[in-house]
């Protein structure tokens, strides 16, 4: 089998920065470059190698959080038991202190000094010890018999390193791994995309808080006496000075993209604002989302489900894939249309208050939503909903499939490339502030999923971006096993639903089991995860009747190697066996 090993270098390199593409009319591979006034230590580079998932076991700092968190979920209690005029049974804090004597229990374990012998290490033994310990760090502690390292030191350390060589770390874009950027990259980077939306205005250096507050609850209090809120509402959504602060702006390097462009984030949650974004997004996105099920997909599993039925009796040699990006959507949605589109009050105010910090400076957000916003979403949706409309309704009139994600569209239609190019253009100009970049062919990848069209036959597979790197949380993170082990379960389970035959599905098992291994799981445990998924498949309900169980020594080249789903339903054909009793047909994905 043939192993894309060397997707797996993001591992080998010293250290990963933004950079162009070698070929900007090939593939989109950013080429890593180093910056040459950053020296890292072996320790150093180990930690950053871990990636952002990576928790290390701080049991001071456990403790810190631990006492905040009680004393949170204390007072959410109580809070509860007075709204539903109860009394607990028994003292509340002698529960509180029962769990703090068990969250000490599990996290704070005396490191285990003893060397154990590796032979006791191999085998069942490290999955029963995994299974029987309360602690993930006596595992931790067992398995690496090294001394203990000073994370927070060497976190401080980079740090410093980071800010001496005026260089920003941060998590990348869809990857979620480590990207090294320079300050000044960042700042020119930021500069151009704030000159090209015409979205954001620098405002005077004092700190517009103040104003926003009392502004803020004026705006509450009128809608209190007017009696378009209830004094419950009004209780919930009214803020306290010492509660909120300035949101604040910062970027997500988009490492798969040429050029390395960012992805703006606004952070606001403790802004004047949020409380009224979350009040509204609640009502709000559950009208939408019934609203626009039959033009939505929130995942590759539901595009997939709904492409296979589709194929089985519209697709041919002619039909065509199409995948629409719509350009900058959060920021190009304009405040009072988008405003409309919803007919909620509290929207417009909500819109036209984003304000921010970034490098030093303050700025106002006077066009389209702040992108880490929870209204921004739902106004961005309903927007969209109404834009896509009728290209929904031509689409579906002609035979086709058109489904949405946010801002991106999929279309698969059998139409000629140049009558779909000239529906395009027409859709354009339906609304200035929408503008689409088209991709057609007879493949496409959208989500996680990769289509094409192999003369009539749909075939899918996984999708990886080609910035893609191998990394999942890292097993010897502090988090709780349970996490852990649902990663290669839940990662099998997703390459079953979307690979259309059996070699595809052989390679992107093997891909995710050296992915696991980088990431140092034990191979014992990726081999019981694997096995879980196809128990759990079996269990199914045989996944509807089309996963098959046949007595011990039956051949799998009585049966053929791929099943046409919905062709062939009369009769149950699997299509591969997996081991040496349990036979699945790839691609179907009415699996629950």
């Amino acid at each position: 089998m043939k192993l894309e090993i060397e997707q797996s270098l993001y591992f080998l390199f010293e250290q990963r920065v933004e950079g162009e593409t070698n070929n900007p009319e090939e593939e989109e591979i950013i080429a890593p470059t180093l910056i040459p006034n950053i020296q890292l230590t072996e320790e150093e580079h180990q930690l950053l190698k871990l990636g952002p998932k990576f928790i290390f076991n701080d049991p001071k700092t456990a403790a810190r959080r631990r006492t905040i968190e009680l004393a949170t979920l204390k007072r959410k209690i109580e809070k509860c038991f007075l709204r539903k005029k109860v009394s607990p049974g028994r003292p509340l804090q002698l529960f509180i202190d029962e769990l703090d004597v068990l969250l000490q229990t599990l996290h704070n374990v005396p490191t285990i000094d003893k060397i154990i012998n590796k032979d006791k290490l191999i085998g069942t033994n490290i999955i029963e010890l995994i299974n029987s310990q309360a602690s993930q760090s006596q595992i931790m502690n067992t398995v690496k018999m090294k001394k203990k390292k000073n994370y927070g030191r060497l976190v401080k350390r980079l740090k410093h390193k980071f800010k001496l060589a005026n260089v920003i770390l941060q998590k990348s874009d869809k990857s979620k791994v480590f990207h090294l950027g320079k300050v000044e990259d960042y700042r020119k980077k930021s500069k151009e995309y704030m000159e090209q939306t015409q979205a954001y205005k620098c405002v005077d250096k004092e700190d517009p808080l103040p104003e926003l507050i009392q502004r803020t609850n004026k705006y509450l209090l009128d809608l209190r006496l007017a009696k378009w809120i209830t004094q419950k509402q009004y209780e919930l959504l009214s803020i306290k000075p010492n509660e909120v602060e300035l949101a604040h702006l910062y970027y997500l390097p988009k490492a798969h993209k040429p050029g390395t462009p960012l992805r703006p984030i606004i952070s606001g949650l403790k802004h004047p604002t949020i409380k009224i974004s979350k009040f509204l997004d609640d009502l709000l996105r559950p009208l939408f989302d019934k609203m626009a099920q039959e033009t939505t997909v929130t995942s590759g599993f539901e595009l997939v489900k709904k492409l296979q039925k589709w194929s089985i009796l519209n697709m041919n040699g002619n039909t065509i894939l199409c995948t629409i990006d719509v350009v900058d959507l959060y920021t190009m949605i304009p405040q009072v249309e988008g405003v409309l589109s919803l007919k909620k009050i509290l929207s417009r105010f909500v819109m036209q208050n984003n304000y921010f910090s970034y490098d030093g400076q303050f700025y106002h957000q006077s066009k389209g939503g702040a992108m880490g916003s929870p209204l921004t979403l739902t106004m961005a949706n309903c927007y969209m909903f109404f834009f896509e409309r009728q290209i929904a309704k031509q689409i579906k009139n002609s035979g086709g499939l058109y489904f949405r994600y946010i801002d991106d569209l999929f279309i698969v239609i059998n139409w000629p490339v140049r009558h779909l190019l000239k529906q395009i253009d027409k859709w354009k100009n339906f609304d200035e502030n929408i503008k689409l970049n088209p991709n057609i062919n007879t493949f496409a990848t959208f989500l996680d999923l990769y289509m094409e069209n192999r003369d009539g036959v749909l075939f899918t597979t996984v999708y990886q971006k080609p910035s893609y790197e191998p990394y999942y949380l890292p097993f010897n993170s502090i988090h709780p096993l349970h996490m852990k082990k649902n990663i290669p379960f839940t990662m099998l389970l997703r390459v079953i639903r979307y690979c259309s035959t059996f070699q595809t599905y052989l390679d992107e098992r093997e891909k995710l089991r050296m992915a696991l291994l980088f990431n140092k799981y034990p191979n014992k445990l990726i081999e019981e995860q694997f096995n879980n998924v196809l128990l759990k498949l079996q269990q199914k309900d045989m996944i509807n009747k089309r996963i098959v169980v046949y007595e011990t020594g039956t051949s799998a080249t009585e049966y053929p190697t791929l099943c046409r789903p919905g062709r062939d339903t009369h009769i149950q054909i699997p299509s591969f066996a997996i081991g040496r009793d349990i036979y699945i047909c790839l691609g179907i994905t009415d699996i629950t």
